[in-house]
């Protein structure tokens, strides 16, 4: 068998099982100029570059995602000696997953939008969760936190940012703040997000329990549970008036907290935050019955507490009216995450296309895996058990029941593309350039340079997770380059690989609010395209302190045989 090592032939006869696949295989080499820091630099550089483009200089989205991605194809090809067809094939093979699964889920959230706005659902909508509560702060606590984990743990891939930003937006938030903060609040339920699908491809890749790895990663995120509903009230309203509403704030994050736990010990990852997220929207709710702030501000922060009140006079009705498009989504989002329903849709058709060309001849080399590992390239069009299509047939549905006719819903329909049409190159180039930095080997130059901090490596090996995330916007692919890395690693150096996998999970969860990817489905589903720098700017500093405190945390476990075995136990 004929492999390029760093573009030079020799035989090598891999014991690694593989797809079949014609033509010469490739190793990736991550320390191609032979200075492990120089590598690193290089690896690096597409990351800087995006950052420089998108927050110092400004530039549009989807220029800045197309610059980057042209940096790293040359220092794949020119540096990492990647032969260029199979750049090319990484690059194209990561566009066509940006457009599907990923913005086929932006593109229907958006078109539920518009659709509402057309049926003028929103007003209602606001009329409606001000009858819960009238405060904004604990408005964003209840839609950004509570039914964010929700959608995350029935969905994924952007889906809580993209939902629960446009109905902020409908509550009367900014759009930049309804972007950044529900950017902001989609991080605990991360690991879990997706029916568990983190923790379990976690599983695949390192070997290890799936029950005691849920265990560990909850017990790891509990305290960041309690603690990120804290911070988001603190981030947008400032310390004095977030400690004005600490109650419902505590009882919101001990539910969810506790809740996650529970399920994660007992059940596994599957149904952790979708169990988490009703118990938690239905303490909070009823808490609300029984308790209220003494001051209630507005979306833009202003006391309106001795203002008059509208007094609904069919409140059932409101409520029904108002919230008849989500109820919709939400059963169609929930069925279409069942793992039965989806797999009948499978049978019915789920190709499963291997990319020619590119497909068993990439392999990720001993550091980062345990013995030469074959990158899959298998484009899985699961067109009808997508959680897009589910959406989009909620979308449908909605709009007859909103009583909208067929010419408005294909004008409202054209409409989205239009506005949707710069996020599908965004999205595209920045798969194209998480694929490509997946499939030359950069990412993992970058991961092992942090594996050399030696007795700082609980630290920084949390930090890989994040990094990870922040680069292919996946907690699930972050697991999938990274967890066998840190296990081999944590083996090494004596700490138990449960405790370094799971912080690899556990840091990735932060690094999801920094992710391009993240930042423009969120431009996108408010409506302020183009601010994707502006976003950057504001959840940057958050998203670092966060992970910066999980690394401490994770090194305190370490460190600490007493808190390790309580982990483990």
């Amino acid at each position: 068998m004929l492999i390029f090592r760093g573009g030079t032939l020799h035989a090598f006869e891999s014991a690694t099982h593989m797809v079949l696949s014609s033509g010469p295989r490739w190793e990736q080499a991550y320390d191609p100029t032979h200075h492990w820091w120089l590598s690193t630099i290089w690896a690096a550089l597409p990351l800087v570059v995006l950052l420089l483009a998108m927050i110092v200089f400004r530039l549009k989205a989807h220029l800045a995602a197309l610059l980057t991605l042209g940096t790293a194809i040359a220092i794949a090809i020119g540096i990492f000696h990647m032969p260029l067809k199979l750049a090319g094939l990484a690059t194209g093979y990561g566009a066509a997953y940006g457009l599907f699964p990923i913005f086929w889920i932006v593109f229907p959230v958006m078109f539920m939008y518009q659709l509402a706005i057309h049926a003028r659902r929103f007003n209602l909508l606001q009329d409606c969760l001000q009858g819960v509560t009238e405060d904004s702060r604990l408005q964003l606590l209840l839609i950004a936190f509570c039914f964010g984990a929700f959608f995350e743990g029935a969905a994924g891939f952007g889906t809580p940012v993209a939902v629960c930003g446009t109905i902020l937006i409908g509550l009367g938030f900014a759009p930049i703040e309804a972007a950044g903060l529900a950017l902001l609040a989609n991080t605990a339920p991360v690991a879990f997000g997706g029916l568990g699908i983190p923790v379990i491809a976690l599983h695949g890749v390192t070997g290890l329990d799936t029950l005691l790895l849920s265990r560990v990663v909850a017990a790891l995120l509990t305290p960041f549970c309690v603690l990120v509903p804290f911070w988001l009230i603190w981030a947008y309203a400032g310390f004095t008036k977030m400690l004005e509403v600490w109650p419902a704030i505590l009882v919101a994050g001990t539910t969810f907290g506790l809740t996650q736990f529970l399920i994660a010990r007992l059940h596994g990852p599957w149904l952790v935050d979708i169990s988490a997220a009703v118990v938690s929207i239905t303490a909070l709710i009823y808490f609300l019955k029984i308790w209220k702030p003494k001051r209630i501000l507005n979306a833009n922060r202003e006391d309106i507490t001795h203002l008059p009140r509208a007094v609904s006079t069919n409140r059932t009705a409101l409520v029904m009216r108002a919230g008849l498009p989500w109820l919709i989504l939400t059963l169609c989002v929930t069925l279409w995450g069942t793992p039965k329903f989806g797999q009948w849709l499978d049978r019915l058709s789920s190709p499963h296309i291997h990319v020619p060309g590119l497909d068993g001849l990439v392999f990720r080399m001993p550091p980062v895996v345990a013995a030469p590992t074959v990158e899959p390239a298998i484009f899985i069009f699961n067109w009808l058990s997508a959680t897009g299509s589910g959406i989009f047939i909620a979308a449908i549905i909605a709009a007859f029941c909103m009583g909208l006719r067929p010419r408005s819903i294909l004008e409202t329909l054209w409409k989205t593309v239009f506005v949707t049409r710069y996020t599908m190159v965004t999205i595209a180039a920045l798969m194209g350039l998480g694929f490509i930095t997946r499939f030359c080997g950069l990412d993992a130059t970058l991961g092992l340079a942090f594996a050399k901090t030696g007795v700082l490596y609980p630290f920084f090996g949390t930090l890989i997770g994040w990094l990870g995330t922040a680069s292919t916007g996946s907690d699930t692919s972050s697991n999938v380059l990274f967890g066998s890395l840190q296990k081999l690693t944590a083996q090494q150096l004596g700490i138990s690989p449960y405790l370094m996998t799971a912080a690899n999970s556990g840091g990735g969860v932060m690094g999801k609010m920094v992710a391009p990817q993240s930042v423009v489905v969120a431009t996108t589903a408010t409506g302020i395209y183009g601010s994707e720098g502006t976003i950057l700017r504001f959840v940057f500093l958050h998203s670092l302190g966060l992970a910066c405190l999980m690394g401490g945390l994770i090194a305190l476990v370490v460190y600490t045989p007493a808190l390790t075995r309580l982990i483990l136990r």
